[in-house]
């Protein structure tokens, strides 16, 4: 670990000048400066090129204060701005957009490797100014321009190789030689105040309308500063670029000029070798972006107010031929695109190898990590230099611009929501040192970036987006274990906090009631087939495990709750359910499930129903091989009976979930035929008392339909409500349209099963039972002879041979507590041996007739 940091302490050598300041500065000056810089105000005139240069700078500034936030807020380590990306966002979006700001880096260095490579053309190609014989380098071909931007190339990789630092160190003569070029512009300009004719070669072969020379030239006129010459130039006037042939237009325009001020991360990407990377990169950054907008806005006024249009869009480099030492503007040239060039490979290098070491695209970037032993990845250099090569086959530097335009704005678009999310996450410790920023700031750039995206390519645009949604998808898919905190938690949390303080349940509407459930889970691996089930019954509301470890606090040094949580979330993405989950310590099962119904959930988010595994005698089946263990049964039947009574008293729904160990959903999705989905509305043990009307034959019925509604069982299951009668007495057909009415009344498709319990009357009607006709008492347990429920049990059995899971009534339990083994003796009895069984009490109503 100590060699780990000495090695990072000794990269860290870096101030804020050379390590920040140079290379923005040079960066953003690169092309535009020297090359592109009349051809813009040509096209786009005086106005409008200044219009450009604000549009660009604004989102440029805007960004940059977005930048200064993140890299004040914590410390930053290599990799620039994909790390703070990353970081503030997550894996996900950040090793996207990390992907994408590495594309820009590479697409922007074969940009100014291109425009390096034109300056040498312009000046030693055929027709070049200095070249005597007229033959200069050859350029018959596509291909001399490949090979001279491959030894250009090729020189940028030995430097990146022998390290980025020293390129660092030398930046601020580089800088130096560039400023003295062009202030041997300015001082040109005011110094020569007569007409020149600038011959303008005649390989630009789009050049019309121009002046010819004694010598049958074609040449374009510098005026020195004139107010008429102003004029002419104020409006824009967009013609054919004479390179690629193309139509030039205001966007168009705009991409090739903000191509070439896209370097403000230039500073940023080099935070594995700043000293103090949160006080250099705020202030390097702004001082470059302002002294490249003053330089910029200086030369754009004076060059349309001095040269004519027609110079301006047919000749690149008309300033050597205006300056009072030609080859001032030629080193210019060089210093300028060859160091922007350098700074965005070495850019990319160090965010390629960022995204090596975080692992997030598994280990296809491994290589990207070798470094030398002062820390310099060679291997991330040489990989970035071999896509700059193949993207140097595209040639010019105009068909580049748009693409690496829209890449750099998406990478700034990224970096200001990253900041925007913090701001409005409002988290504790975005603490940011740098001030000058606000959520309108962030979001106002965000903005500004996406609508220049697609005004310049909405097809490149596009593509882009597309490429960052693939990987955003393929990253959460991968769920990386990461340790860096991710923006959406933040988001999550704040937005969530704020509707669920808007969810009253004073305005609750029984329209949209939905289930919210409490699962008691003892021994989960004994329960993962009904934790499943209650998944699917949960119509999108509501659904917590509970589970009550036994023991006191006093007998614990810390915590036991904390240790065995993690292990249920570990079971909860096994089983792939949507689930919370609460643990409680208590001295009793009791006492636990007190606490877990009054606790669970949150504001108008709380359970409505209480739902427990059957107690009885059948040894458990383990189902589910999961890590987590539960003692043997800690709780009587006596106990089990009271967490029912209690449930009621604390005015929950209960269902009592029996055999759940037998349910085989993937034996009934797979089947050919239909299984069914029963219902048995009627409490079986006060007969008498048969109603569809009351609120648990309802909840019964809503239980079944949702799960009928889910949809893998609505594909292969049928919902089928029981009628009994007595087919001597009772008025058969009337009794079912009855029910068909009342079922449609409720949007319920069912189908209707007639069963007959003649044979069941003599218990129905003789002593055996103590009828109580009171309709109050509709829903308590009655005690009824063995011999009526076996019967009752062998009636529901015959009827079930399809039968995927049943509902039954469940009726309120004894008041008096010598009868609970009785109760549940015959709640046993009741569902012994058959298929999947679900036993509910209603309280509440949950069904509604109107809109």
């Amino acid at each position: 670990m100590d060699s780990t940091r000495q090695a990072e302490k000794s990269r860290r050598t870096l101030g804020t000048f050379p390590g920040v300041f140079c290379p923005i500065a040079l960066s953003m000056f690169s092309t535009l400066l020297f090359l592109r810089g009349g051809f813009v105000v040509g096209q786009a005139g005086i106005l409008e090129a200044i219009a450009q240069l604000f549009i660009a700078y604004i989102i440029l500034v805007l960004t940059v204060l977005s930048i200064c936030a993140i890299s004040t807020n914590g410390a930053v380590e290599g990799g620039g701005a994909y790390y703070m990306i990353s970081r503030a966002l997550g894996p996900e979006f950040g090793g996207s957009i990390g992907f994408l700001f590495f594309v820009a880096n590479v697409l922007a260095c074969a940009l100014y490797v291109s425009g390096f490579v034109e300056g040498i053309l312009q000046n030693f190609g055929p027709g070049g100014t200095f070249v005597a014989d007229g033959q200069g380098l050859p350029d018959g071909s596509s291909w001399w321009k490949y090979l001279y931007s491959s030894v250009v190339l090729f020189v940028c990789l030995l430097v990146c190789i022998i390290g980025g630092a020293m390129f660092a160190r030398t930046s601020a003569i580089i800088l130096l030689i560039v400023v003295i070029c062009l202030l041997s512009v300015v001082i040109s300009m005011f110094a020569i105040n007569h007409t020149i004719q600038v011959d303008i070669p005649l390989t630009n072969t789009l050049v019309y309308g121009g002046n010819n020379s004694a010598d049958g030239n074609i040449t374009g006129n510098y005026t020195g500063l004139l107010a008429a010459t102003f004029r002419e130039n104020l409006y824009e006037n967009y013609t054919r670029d004479y390179n690629t042939g193309d139509e030039m237009n205001f966007a168009t325009v705009f991409a090739i000029l903000f191509s070439s001020v896209t370097g403000i991360m230039n500073g940023a990407n080099m935070s594995g070798e700043l000293k103090d990377p949160s006080k250099s990169i705020p202030k390097g950054t702004l001082s470059a972006v302002g002294f490249t907008f003053i330089s910029y806005l200086v030369v754009s006024i004076l060059i349309g107010g001095s040269c004519s249009r027609f110079l301006l869009t047919n000749d690149y480099v008309f300033l050597q031929q205006i300056n009072l030492w030609g080859p001032f503007v030629v080193i210019g040239i060089f210093a300028a695109t060859l160091s922007a060039a350098l700074g965005n490979l070495i850019g990319a290098s160090r965010i390629l190898e960022a995204l090596g070491v975080d692992e997030l695209f598994w280990h296809f970037l491994k290589p990207a990590t070798l470094t030398s032993k002062g820390g310099n990845p060679y291997m991330a250099v040489i990989i970035s230099w071999a896509l700059v090569q193949l993207l140097l086959l595209v040639g010019s530097l105009n068909a580049i611009a748009p693409i690496t335009s829209v890449f750099f704005l998406l990478s700034y678009a990224a970096v200001n929501l990253a900041c925007l999310a913090l701001e409005l996450a409002s988290a504790p410790n975005f603490r940011p040192t740098f001030r000058y920023f606000s959520s309108y700031t962030c979001g106002l750039a965000l903005l500004g970036c996406l609508i220049m995206c697609f005004l310049i390519s909405a097809v490149y645009t596009s593509i882009a987006l597309v490429i960052m949604l693939i990987l955003v998808i393929l990253l959460h898919f991968r769920s990386l274990p990461t340790s860096w905190g991710s923006i959406s938690q933040a988001l999550i949390f704040h937005q969530v906090r704020k509707y669920l303080l808007m969810l009253d349940s004073r305005k609750a509407h029984v329209k949209y009631w939905r289930p919210q459930i409490l699962l008691m889970v003892g021994n989960p691996r004994q329960s993962c087939e009904l934790i499943n089930f209650i998944n699917d019954i949960k119509k999108s509301g509501l659904y917590v495990l509970g589970h009550v470890k036994i023991g006191s606090l006093d007998d614990h040094q810390a915590d036991p709750i904390l240790e065995t949580y993690p292990k249920w979330l570990t079971l909860v993405d096994h089983l792939k359910i949507k689930a919370f989950v609460e643990i409680t310590l208590a001295k009793s099962v009791s006492e636990g499930f007190q606490h877990l119904v009054r606790v669970s959930g949150i504001g108008g988010m709380k359970p409505n129903t209480v739902c427990l595994g059957f107690y009885d005698n059948i040894t458990p089946i383990e189902t589910c091989f999961e890590s987590i263990r539960q003692n043997d049964k800690s709780l009587t039947g006596h106990e089990y009976v009271s967490l029912i009574k209690d449930s009621l008293k604390l005015q929950k729904n209960v269902c009592l979930c029996r055999n759940f160990n037998m349910l085989d959903k993937q034996k009934i999705f797979d089947s050919e035929g239909t299984y069914y989905i029963d219902v048995w509305p009627v409490n079986l043990f006060r007969p008498e008392t048969a109603s569809f009307f009351d609120n648990t034959c309802l909840f019964i019925l809503q239980l079944a339909c949702v799960l009928n509604m889910v949809p893998k069982w609505r594909g292969k299951t049928t919902l089928r409500v029981f009628l009994c009668i007595n087919a001597q007495t009772d008025n058969t057909i009337q009794k079912e349209q009855k029910l068909d009415m009342f079922l449609k009344q409720l949007r319920i498709l069912a189908k209707i099963q007639i069963v007959s319990w003649d044979h069941l009357q003599h218990y129905m009607s003789g002593p055996y039972l103590n009828l109580d006709q009171d309709g109050s008492k509709m829903q308590d347990f009655q005690e009824v002879p063995e011999e009526f429920i076996k019967a009752i049990n062998e009636m529901i059995s015959a009827n079930s041979s399809r039968t995927a899971v049943s509902f039954f009534y469940l009726p309120k339990p004894p008041s008096d507590s010598t009868k609970y083994g009785s109760y549940l003796s015959q709640l046993d009895l009741l569902t012994a041996n058959l298929q999947p069984s679900v036993m509910v009490h209603g309280l509440h109503p949950v069904t509604s007739t109107t809109l």
